[in-house]
């Protein structure tokens, strides 16, 4: 690293300088920090300080002789580089300025990397010559060269010396210096009422707040340190100081017994002496258990307890509902002392105005200006589409990802001060790409042409079944439209039918039109109670807990699709009791607790119940029963009233008929000459060949499937054996006759 480099103030740059002038005088490669040392005790106010602390001649005179040990003749002294152990030096400092959130490093900085410098020789000379406190000789520097105005630039805590009192003063400032970092509080008029409420007790006065993560409960304690600055607090509250504790940083090189109790003795009884503090502590759940050993039980709660019983000093502490749950709550000397707050997600109206109070620092980080109707659509569209996540914070993502997108995707050519803007499309393309929501038709207004064309698309791959189509188009329509429900799935259906009519082909073609997966599950494999685990993950303690559930997993990963549950009705009960809360409140919350949304997805259920009895229905004399109501019949007889009352539609599936099949044999047909043309292969089937594939294909009971079964009978295993080994091994023209009830393959005469 190069001297010239280190971000120093005024009066570190004047002892780096003498540094390097020490350098040249002895005649060293390169600059060490017994340089920098040398060059501090040198100094006239330090050495005034440090000579009650520190055997400030034997200092001199044993740095003096190191350096002269270390002298060569034959170097140059144009270049300054600094040495490994100086490099080293350089970095902690750094990481120590960051800490305390200081952009300059000052010369308390210097002495205290110096002092705790590992394998220097520098470190060893200072703990040879001291004679006093170290963290006192630092504090006196910190007075002289800070003049006390910043009590957050203070050293953040590092490895020290387990025989020596450690500093007085720890890692911490005061959030009413860093107003300016704070979230505005907007619509948490309540929260902060009850918090100060809570603060003016005279005992338990600990508000603990309990909310989801991204809700903004740190905001609002930046928010309450932004109101005692203005004095718009109660009177008890006026000039008191909010100090943030970060118990890792506590935690961090405290390797020696008794150095982390020390430490949290001296944070607390520095920042308690004027009874004016407010301690804030960020994931409060850390502190049970923090600091304890194999030999010792005691942790950070233990010992701050005699301090939450005084009533000179209050906390405030942050966690969430699930480590409040699972940690928190059992801890009585928490609950007895704090009271709980319940932090709730904010409104989409209070989030908007949050975003656009803060989102001129996004514009200038970015370069970017962002329309007010992106704004909107970023909240809107944030808490729609992105879930398992929590308003303010899953919006100001979005608007920073579009941000992010926009800078990486500009012309290097460009000017560097352009601002860009960002429109609502952006927005969306990226809330695509995060919530993996690939069908746009389903949320764009310039893609309702595709649904408004979408009956007719399906009705020319699904045939003779035009009133289910309907049915399916309008659910979905209606969804768009914005009619329906927005915390159900788009639609919940139950498709009944005969096998073989069209049922799961209609799924299939309804997911290729709107451009999104279909997931299917085969309801046969879950007829035994423990098969639900297989749905929703195993319980705690059972084999496959850590795989998740295949559906909820499956919903994870591809939110927005056709979801399809074929032959329902051969599934357990515990099954449809699941099932009954995905389409009431489209969720659905796995063996770990986690809840899976389901409200882009088109829930489609498929049964045979009652097909056995439709053609039975106007049999008799007199007989008006129509084969759909005696499916209907049948189906209420089969599925629980709760089932069916949260199903938006039910939709019966006609019976094959000679027209149907027909068609359906033509399509078959022409999917079949599709494949053969891939191999330079093209038949004609004879008139007398088509009615014998429709007559031998036509099934009532079978559906679709018997024309399949007939087409490979007949036709595709005689095509096989040409292509394998007879006169359509290099392609060619082929007619399909009939011959004695029977297809046989013709050449056309040449």
């Amino acid at each position: 690293m190069n001297p010239i480099e280190f971000p120093l103030n005024t009066q570190a740059q004047d002892i780096i300088l003498q540094a390097i002038n020490l350098r040249e005088q002895f005649s060293n490669e390169y600059l060490m920090p017994e340089h920098i040392l040398l060059a501090l005790v040198n100094n006239k106010p330090i050495q005034n300080i440090l000579a009650s602390y520190f055997d400030i001649a034997q200092l001199v005179t044993d740095t003096t002789q190191y350096l002269t040990d270390n002298k060569d003749e034959n170097i140059s002294l144009n270049e300054v580089e600094f040495s490994a152990l100086g490099n080293t030096l350089c970095v902690n400092i750094l990481a120590n300025a960051d800490f305390s959130h200081t952009e300059e490093i000052s010369v308390p900085f210097l002495f205290h990397g110096l002092y705790y410098l590992e394998n220097s020789h520098a470190s060893y000379l200072l703990h040879k010559n001291q004679t006093g406190v170290f963290a006192e000789a630092l504090q006196k520097l910190i007075i002289l060269f800070e003049d006390n105005k910043q009590p957050h630039t203070t050293s953040p805590i590092t490895e020290e010396d387990p025989n020596e009192e450690a500093p007085a003063t720890n890692t911490y400032f005061y959030l009413n210096d860093h107003t300016d970092l704070h979230t505005p509080v907007i619509g948490r008029a309540n929260e902060l009422e009850r918090i100060m409420q809570i603060l003016c007790r005279k005992e338990k006065n600990n508000p603990l707040l309990v909310g989801e993560s991204g809700v903004g409960k740190t905001a609002i304690i930046y928010g309450l340190a932004e109101l005692i600055n203005k004095d718009e607090v109660p009177l008890k509250l006026t000039h008191t100081k909010i100090v943030e504790l970060n118990i890792t940083q506590f935690l961090a090189g405290a390797q020696f017994r008794g150095q982390f109790e020390e430490r949290i003795k001296n944070f607390m009884e520095n920042i308690s002496s004027d009874g004016q503090t407010i301690v804030f502590i960020d994931d409060f759940h850390l502190l049970i258990g923090a600091g304890t050993t194999s030999d010792s039980s005691i942790d950070a709660i233990a010992m701050l307890k005699p301090y939450f019983d005084n009533d000179t000093i209050r906390f405030i502490g942050c966690t969430t509902y699930e480590m409040y749950n699972k940690i928190v709550s059992k801890n009585n000397l928490i609950t007895r002392r704090f009271h709980q707050v319940d932090i709730h997600e904010p409104s989409v109206e209070d989030t908007i105005q949050m975003l656009q109070t803060k989102v001129e620092k996004y514009e200038t980080y970015h370069h970017v200006k962002y329309t007010p109707e992106a704004i909107e659509h970023a909240v809107k569209a944030s808490a729609q589409y992105i879930s398992n996540r929590h308003l303010p914070d899953k919006a100001f993502d979005l608007i920073d990802e579009a941000g992010a997108y926009s800078q990486t995707h500009r012309p290097s050519s460009d000017d560097p001060d352009k601002i860009y803007p960002i429109e609502k499309e952006l927005i969306d393309a990226i809330l695509f790409k995060v919530c993996k929501i690939d069908a746009k038709v389903l949320q764009s207004k310039e893609n309702n042409n595709l649904l408004q064309t979408l009956e007719q698309d399906i009705l020319s791959q699904i045939y003779g079944q035009n009133h289910a189509v309907t049915q399916l188009v309008e659910a979905i329509q209606m969804s768009k439209a914005g009619l329906l429900d927005d915390n159900k799935p788009i639609a919940s259906l139950l498709f009944v039918g005969p096998t073989g009519v069209g049922k799961t082909e209609l799924c299939k073609v309804l997911a290729e039109k709107l451009g999104i997966t279909m997931i299917r599950f085969d309801m046969s494999e879950y007829t035994e109670k423990h098969t639900v685990a297989k749905l929703i993950g195993s319980p705690a303690g059972y084999v496959g807990y850590d795989d998740g559930g295949l559906l909820t997993s499956a919903v994870n990963n591809t939110p927005n699709c056709v979801l399809l549950l074929d032959e329902i009705e051969k599934a357990h009960s515990d099954i449809f009791n699941i099932l009954l809360q995905v389409m009431d409140y489209a969720s659905l919350t796995d063996n770990k607790g986690q809840k899976t949304d389901f409200r882009h997805v088109i829930l489609v259920m498929t049964s045979n119940a009652g097909a056995q009895y439709a053609h039975q229905a106007n049999i008799g004399f007199g007989s008006r029963v129509t084969a759909g109501n005696a499916m209907m019949s049948q189906v209420k007889r089969t599925f629980k009233p709760e089932f069916i009352n949260r199903l938006n539609d039910i939709v019966v599936f006609n019976d094959m008929d000679e027209t149907m099949a027909e068609m359906i044999l033509n399509k078959k047909l022409s999917q079949l000459q599709t494949k053969l043309k891939n191999k330079n292969i093209h038949i004609t089937i004879s008139e007398e060949a088509h009615k014998l594939l429709l007559t031998k294909g036509f099934s009532k009971e079978y559906g679709a499937r018997e024309m399949d079964r007939t087409i490979h009978s007949y036709l595709t295993t005689l095509l096989t054996k040409e292509i394998l080994f007879g006169s359509l091994k290099d392609g060619g023209d082929a007619h399909i006759e009939v011959h004695e009830e029977k297809l046989i393959l013709n050449h056309p005469q040449i």
